[in-house]
């Protein structure tokens, strides 16, 4: 059973986790607060406390993890954390995916965040999967396409997987 972890997972993250364990994987989903968890475990997700912009936090929940989902398009905030988590900790974290079993990376490459900032994250993301070969997929589809958002995650996941 493959097991996905999925940072960012407000509606749309648990709309593609509870997807995900109908297909039989295992799923955990992170919130950076703790009312955050509540909705995520009541959807029948492992809920994880984690920070994107605490690489590390996401890296202690990366040891039995094949695929990824960094679903921050549609993150808030300052537009400085923004850039940072789009930019240089989503770098921190992709230089160390490598020494883990992470076996694929899905980057939410479309959102409200600056476009700006998701194209410089998605460039980080194929910068990755060039120097070390980590399977990387940049999302096209909006969320607001629900069930096709859904549907391309769904896909690349296990694209992700048979690419290795």
């Amino acid at each position: 059973m493959a097991r996905a972890l999925i940072v960012g997972c407000g509606c749309s993250g648990r709309a593609l986790g509870e997807e995900l364990r109908e297909e039989g994987w295992a799923v955990r989903g992170t919130s950076r607060a703790a009312e955050g968890l509540v909705p995520i475990e009541a959807a029948g997700i492992e809920p994880a406390r984690a920070d994107p912009d605490r690489p590390g936090t996401i890296l202690d929940l990366v040891g039995d993890v094949a695929i990824v989902f960094w679903l921050l398009g549609a993150a808030t905030g300052a537009a400085e954390n923004l850039a940072a988590i789009h930019g240089p900790r989503l770098e921190s974290l992709l230089e160390r995916l490598v020494e883990t079993p992470v076996r694929g990376f899905v980057y939410e490459g479309v959102g409200t965040v600056d476009h700006s900032i998701l194209s410089g994250g998605a460039e980080l993301a194929r910068h990755a999967e060039r120097t070390w070969r980590i399977p990387v997929t940049i999302t096209e589809t909006p969320r607001e396409r629900g069930p096709q958002w859904v549907e391309e995650l769904e896909t690349a996941s296990v694209e992700l997987l048979s690419r290795r």
